[in-house]
Protein backbone atom coordinates (compact mmCIF):
# COMPACT_ATOMS: atom_id res chain seq x y z
CA UNK A 1 0.00 0.00 0.00
CA UNK A 2 2.51 2.68 0.91
CA UNK A 3 3.99 2.05 -2.73
CA UNK A 4 1.09 3.09 -4.34
CA UNK A 5 0.61 5.78 -2.70
CA UNK A 6 4.59 7.00 -2.55
CA UNK A 7 4.52 9.60 -5.09
CA UNK A 8 0.82 11.15 -3.99
CA UNK A 9 0.64 14.47 -1.78
CA UNK A 10 -2.79 13.92 -0.82
CA UNK A 11 -4.77 10.60 0.35
CA UNK A 12 -8.49 10.23 1.03
CA UNK A 13 -9.65 6.95 2.16
CA UNK A 14 -13.46 6.18 2.14
CA UNK A 15 -14.84 4.45 4.85
CA UNK A 16 -18.37 3.95 6.13
CA UNK A 17 -17.91 3.59 9.55
CA UNK A 18 -16.62 5.79 12.17
CA UNK A 19 -13.19 5.33 13.43
CA UNK A 20 -11.07 6.82 16.77
CA UNK A 21 -8.59 9.01 14.58
CA UNK A 22 -9.35 13.21 14.28
CA UNK A 23 -9.55 13.67 10.36
CA UNK A 24 -11.26 15.31 8.28
CA UNK A 25 -14.36 14.01 6.87
CA UNK A 26 -15.71 14.63 3.11
CA UNK A 27 -18.77 13.41 1.54
CA UNK A 28 -18.17 12.51 -2.03
CA UNK A 29 -19.44 15.84 -3.10
CA UNK A 30 -17.24 18.41 -0.95
CA UNK A 31 -14.50 16.28 -1.74
CA UNK A 32 -14.65 16.56 -5.39
CA UNK A 33 -14.01 20.14 -5.05
CA UNK A 34 -10.98 19.59 -2.60
CA UNK A 35 -9.66 17.91 -4.86
CA UNK A 36 -9.69 19.82 -8.14
CA UNK A 37 -8.12 22.22 -6.32
CA UNK A 38 -4.92 19.78 -4.47
CA UNK A 39 -4.60 19.10 -8.38
CA UNK A 40 -4.76 22.51 -9.43
CA UNK A 41 -1.75 23.36 -7.32
CA UNK A 42 0.15 20.99 -9.16
CA UNK A 43 -0.67 18.27 -6.08
CA UNK A 44 -1.28 14.39 -6.84
CA UNK A 45 -4.38 13.10 -5.31
CA UNK A 46 -5.73 9.38 -4.70
CA UNK A 47 -8.43 7.73 -3.36
CA UNK A 48 -8.25 4.10 -1.13
CA UNK A 49 -11.16 2.10 -1.37
CA UNK A 50 -11.12 -0.53 0.87
CA UNK A 51 -12.08 -4.76 -0.29
CA UNK A 52 -15.38 -5.10 -0.37
CA UNK A 53 -15.51 -7.92 2.20
CA UNK A 54 -13.65 -5.94 5.03
CA UNK A 55 -13.51 -2.38 3.46
CA UNK A 56 -10.43 0.01 5.11
CA UNK A 57 -8.61 -1.19 8.33
CA UNK A 58 -7.12 1.94 10.66
CA UNK A 59 -3.77 1.44 9.16
CA UNK A 60 -5.39 2.33 6.10
CA UNK A 61 -7.15 5.40 7.69
CA UNK A 62 -4.06 6.54 9.47
CA UNK A 63 -2.10 6.72 5.51
CA UNK A 64 -4.56 8.86 4.65
CA UNK A 65 -4.64 12.74 4.70
CA UNK A 66 -8.89 12.77 5.31
CA UNK A 67 -11.44 10.32 5.09
CA UNK A 68 -14.65 10.02 2.62
CA UNK A 69 -17.67 9.07 3.67
CA UNK A 70 -21.41 8.89 2.02
CA UNK A 71 -24.01 9.80 3.84
CA UNK A 72 -26.20 6.88 3.85
CA UNK A 73 -29.29 5.90 5.47
CA UNK A 74 -27.66 4.48 9.13
CA UNK A 75 -29.29 1.48 9.08
CA UNK A 76 -27.49 0.62 5.71
CA UNK A 77 -24.29 2.39 5.12
CA UNK A 78 -22.22 -0.30 3.09
CA UNK A 79 -21.54 0.04 -0.44
CA UNK A 80 -19.84 -2.47 -2.70
CA UNK A 81 -16.29 -1.36 -4.04
CA UNK A 82 -18.16 -0.32 -7.81
CA UNK A 83 -20.80 1.85 -5.85
CA UNK A 84 -18.48 3.56 -3.78
CA UNK A 85 -16.02 4.32 -7.07
CA UNK A 86 -19.09 5.43 -9.11
CA UNK A 87 -19.89 7.96 -6.82
CA UNK A 88 -16.33 9.42 -5.89
CA UNK A 89 -16.14 9.71 -9.85
CA UNK A 90 -19.50 10.89 -10.52
CA UNK A 91 -18.96 14.21 -7.97
CA UNK A 92 -15.25 14.52 -9.06
CA UNK A 93 -16.88 14.30 -12.85
CA UNK A 94 -19.85 17.22 -12.13
CA UNK A 95 -17.39 19.03 -10.05
CA UNK A 96 -15.78 19.79 -13.31
CA UNK A 97 -18.25 20.41 -15.47
CA UNK A 98 -21.17 23.39 -16.09
CA UNK A 99 -24.04 21.55 -16.63
CA UNK A 100 -27.27 23.00 -15.89
CA UNK A 101 -29.08 20.86 -12.92
CA UNK A 102 -32.24 22.15 -14.90
CA UNK A 103 -33.07 22.55 -18.86
CA UNK A 104 -35.87 22.39 -20.71
CA UNK A 105 -35.07 20.35 -24.54
CA UNK A 106 -36.77 22.55 -27.10
CA UNK A 107 -36.03 21.20 -30.36
CA UNK A 108 -37.00 23.58 -33.14
CA UNK A 109 -38.83 26.03 -30.76
CA UNK A 110 -38.31 28.77 -28.32
CA UNK A 111 -39.77 29.77 -25.39
CA UNK A 112 -42.86 31.59 -25.59
CA UNK A 113 -42.70 35.32 -25.49
CA UNK A 114 -45.06 37.58 -23.40
CA UNK A 115 -46.38 38.66 -26.45
CA UNK A 116 -47.44 35.32 -27.43
CA UNK A 117 -48.99 34.51 -24.31
CA UNK A 118 -50.85 37.81 -24.44
CA UNK A 119 -52.27 36.79 -27.76
CA UNK A 120 -53.46 33.01 -26.34
CA UNK A 121 -55.16 34.71 -22.80
CA UNK A 122 -56.76 37.18 -25.13
CA UNK A 123 -58.14 34.40 -27.94
CA UNK A 124 -58.95 32.08 -25.03
CA UNK A 125 -60.84 34.80 -22.81
CA UNK A 126 -62.62 36.28 -26.24
CA UNK A 127 -63.57 32.74 -26.60
CA UNK A 128 -64.56 32.07 -22.90
CA UNK A 129 -66.63 35.31 -23.25
CA UNK A 130 -68.19 33.74 -26.23
CA UNK A 131 -68.96 30.48 -25.03
CA UNK A 132 -70.47 31.92 -21.69
CA UNK A 133 -67.90 30.35 -19.44
CA UNK A 134 -67.44 33.67 -17.33
CA UNK A 135 -71.29 33.48 -16.28
CA UNK A 136 -70.90 35.68 -13.39
CA UNK A 137 -68.99 39.11 -14.30
CA UNK A 138 -67.65 39.88 -10.52
CA UNK A 139 -65.91 36.88 -10.92
CA UNK A 140 -64.61 37.47 -14.73
CA UNK A 141 -61.18 38.99 -13.22
CA UNK A 142 -60.33 35.89 -10.58
CA UNK A 143 -60.97 33.54 -13.48
CA UNK A 144 -58.97 34.61 -16.00
CA UNK A 145 -56.12 35.17 -13.47
CA UNK A 146 -56.42 31.68 -12.52
CA UNK A 147 -56.39 30.31 -16.10
CA UNK A 148 -53.12 32.75 -17.10
CA UNK A 149 -51.58 31.59 -13.87
CA UNK A 150 -52.08 28.05 -14.74
CA UNK A 151 -50.12 28.55 -18.42
CA UNK A 152 -47.99 30.89 -17.00
CA UNK A 153 -46.68 28.13 -14.25
CA UNK A 154 -46.61 25.58 -17.39
CA UNK A 155 -43.33 27.96 -18.90
CA UNK A 156 -44.40 26.82 -22.46
CA UNK A 157 -42.80 26.98 -25.92
CA UNK A 158 -43.97 29.31 -28.73
CA UNK A 159 -45.09 25.91 -30.43
CA UNK A 160 -47.17 24.99 -27.76
CA UNK A 161 -48.88 28.02 -27.40
CA UNK A 162 -49.42 27.69 -31.29
CA UNK A 163 -50.81 24.58 -30.47
CA UNK A 164 -53.15 25.68 -27.84
CA UNK A 165 -54.29 28.50 -29.68
CA UNK A 166 -55.02 26.19 -33.04
CA UNK A 167 -57.35 23.50 -30.35
CA UNK A 168 -59.27 26.58 -28.93
CA UNK A 169 -59.91 27.93 -32.96
CA UNK A 170 -60.97 24.07 -33.67
CA UNK A 171 -63.37 24.34 -30.58
CA UNK A 172 -65.05 26.98 -31.91
CA UNK A 173 -65.44 24.58 -35.30
CA UNK A 174 -62.49 26.00 -37.09
CA UNK A 175 -64.19 28.58 -39.28
CA UNK A 176 -61.88 31.46 -38.34
CA UNK A 177 -58.30 32.39 -37.64
CA UNK A 178 -58.04 34.22 -34.50
CA UNK A 179 -56.80 37.85 -34.77
CA UNK A 180 -54.20 38.68 -33.68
Amino acid sequence: EEDALADLNRVYVTTARTRDAIKPVFTPKGLAPEMRAVIGRGEKVGVMFGPERTGVRNEHIAMGDAVVTVPLNPGFTSLNLAQAVLLIGYEWWQAGVDVPDYQLMMADTFPATKDDMERLFLHLESELDESGFFRVAEKRPGMARNIRNIFNRANLTHQEVQTLRGMIVAMRGGKHKPKD
